[in-house]
């Protein structure tokens, strides 16, 4: 093979990588956020999660990107691992359509592909049209990549040193980790099927050899996944080990089926064309692999739970993110619904407060302990948030007088004030973390007026929640008290950080965070103002 071939070679394989990549790219935008969306509505219905796996990736074409974005949900709380486990199923099957399509020889329409879709993104304004134009152009350089690739691979036939390469992928153990490890260097299955694909049908590659290496693929397409999850919570790990765990029981499964069942020759019975039949190994290793081990999902979430164990804060947290009192709203007279409403909103609110003492807590002693802990409670506050304005929405479809109705409006509308100071304290440990990165601190002068100003919007928050529970308003001069003081530390901290600004007194990123965190202790005492005076009723 000279070195024109070989470079021939890859720049059919980086075309055809980076045309997936265009193609995914084209597919998602068109769809905007509807593929969120669409994840998002997984039930705890295992086998809907598996029809909305497999229609994720077929239209983003990247089952890593299904199961990057279901690590993401995860992540945040939104979806379970048991709904998690049903998506990452219905990707495996999904993901097999890439190889379905490049079977197809349709290397005559290429380059009118690419120039409608070059037509498309250039000289058309519409956004939907430019992103089609897009897919068209990535639809158009993968299979354009495929042709380079054929045609690149041909002279490997007669490559006696290429040859005694593929010989040593005979053994079926050697031919499995060369497909895993391979498909972790291109971060895709379907790029490194379609690859083996390419091989087989140019009869450089034996189809028994490329099954194993097909088996192979599914397990490295899993490294993207794994990379993901470093930066995730414990719960984002769970899912990046779940998906390696069923690729690795998927393996194994198929390994016993071709070994004792009559299936590949079934399935090179399938198609005469040696390109069709790996797809169709591809595709039917999935389905099959989906059927066997989908029963005993639950025994796959248990195992990953012995590779990650659950800690006792994980638990408080799933019990928090649940609606205690809310549960029944259509089942009990309006009255006790709405008082109900504002039982699950105090709850919210000691958390969001709870949330905004730790934020102060870790700006000024820093640990990525502390930023996790916050992190983990905001996720809390927002699944709450969701949970209650949902059950206030059917609370307002009873019976209800117009004083029930303003009582609802002034719960949801507390409700948001508390969310708000839940992000304002996820604002706090981003400032922490941006100075313990940039290696910069406050002088002690400045750090002192914060702490001050620190406590009082706390305790304003804190008796904020106290009289919105309660109902009693014997603490509103304390509560208007501390806003005023509040209000006044804010002016006075702004015009001494310009008086050190002045005097070169205070390093600039030090100052632009100082400056940002006056302003975010000041909302935070705003809306324990507005929490405070939510439920009274104005003569």
């Amino acid at each position: 093979m000279t070195i024109a071939e070989i470079l021939s070679l890859l720049g059919g394989v980086g075309l055809f990588l980076f045309g997936m990549s265009i193609m995914s790219t084209g597919l998602k935008n068109s769809c905007g956020d509807n593929l969120q969306v669409i994840l998002e509505k997984a039930t705890t219905n295992k086998l809907v999660a598996v029809l909305v796996g497999l229609l994720m990736t077929v239209l983003v074409q990247s089952s890593s990107a299904t199961d990057v974005m279901v690590i993401g949900f995860v992540n945040s709380g939104m979806m379970t691992l048991a709904q998690a486990i049903g998506v990452i199923l219905g990707a495996n099957i999904g993901t097999t359509i890439t190889a379905q399509i490049t079977a197809f020889n349709i290397a005559t329409f290429t380059p009118f592909i690419l120039f409608m879709g070059a037509v498309m993104y250039l000289f058309i304004k519409k956004d939907i049209v430019k992103h089609l134009g897009s897919f068209f152009m990535g639809f158009g350089m993968l299979f354009q990549g495929i042709t380079i690739m054929k045609a690149a691979i041909a002279p490997l036939s007669k490559s006696v040193m290429f040859k005694d390469f593929l010989g040593g992928l005979t053994n079926p153990f050697v031919a499995l980790v060369f497909g895993i490890a391979f498909t972790a260097l291109l971060q895709s299955s379907s790029s490194s099927t379609v690859i083996f694909q390419t091989f087989v049908a140019q009869g450089i590659l034996e189809y028994n050899v490329a099954v194993y290496l097909v088996i192979g693929a599914a397990i490295g397409s899993v490294a993207p996944n794994l990379l993901a999850s470093l930066t995730a919570n414990r719960n984002g790990k769970r899912s990046a080990i779940l998906n390696l765990l069923f690729n690795v029981i998927r393996a194994m499964v198929i390994v016993i089926v071709i070994n004792v069942t009559p299936l590949l020759r079934f399935i090179q019975s399938t198609s005469a064309d040696p390109a069709r039949q790996i797809a169709n190994t591809h595709t039917i290793f999935a389905i099959l692999a989906v059927c066997i081990i989908f029963p005993f999902t639950d025994w796959i979430i248990k195992l990953t739970y012995m590779f990650i164990p659950e800690l006792p804060e994980e638990t408080r947290a799933a019990e928090d993110r649940q609606l205690v009192f809310m549960t029944q709203v259509n089942n009990v007279p309006p009255n006790m619904a709405i008082h109900q409403a504002q039982l699950e909103a105090a709850r919210m609110g000691a958390i969001a407060a709870e949330n905004f003492e730790k934020a102060i807590d870790c700006f000024f002693d820093y640990s990525p302990e502390k930023v996790e802990d916050v992190e983990q409670r905001e996720e809390t506050v927002n699944i709450l948030n969701h949970a209650i304005q949902d059950a206030m929405v059917k609370l307002q479809t009873l019976n209800l007088t117009p004083a029930m109705l303003r009582r609802i409006s002034a719960i949801t509308i507390a409700v948001t004030d508390i969310e708000r100071i839940s992000d304002h304290a996820e604002n706090i440990i981003e400032y922490a973390t941006r100075m313990k990165n940039k290696k910069t601190k406050l002088s002690k002068k400045a750090a002192k007026e914060l702490k001050e100003m620190a406590d009082n919007s706390m305790e304003e928050v804190e008796l904020a929640i106290e009289i919105f529970t309660s109902e009693d308003y014997k603490n509103l001069d304390k509560i208007e008290k501390l806003e005023k003081k509040v209000d006044k530390q804010e002016k006075q901290l702004i015009n001494h950080h310009v008086e050190r600004l002045m005097e070169n007194k205070c390093e600039p990123v030090a100052g632009v965070i100082f400056s940002d965190m006056v302003t975010d202790l000041e909302r935070c005492a705003d809306h324990a103002i507005n929490i405070a005076y939510a439920l009274k009723e104005h003569p």
